[in-house]
């Protein structure tokens, strides 16, 4: 069986993807931003 693509644990996803840290830099916030005026119906994959 082969591995999987993507690997990596739930923390480090939080980490680096999750809403509150997309928010602690000016361009995280850019983001969150043109997914909420894209109409995303979720922001952040955490």
């Amino acid at each position: 069986m082969t591995k999987r693509t993507l690997g990596g644990t739930s923390r480090k996803k939080r980490r680096t993807s999750g809403f509150r840290a997309r928010m602690k830099s000016p361009t995280g916030q850019n983001v969150i931003k043109a997914r909420r005026r894209k109409g995303r119906v979720r922001l952040t994959t955490v």
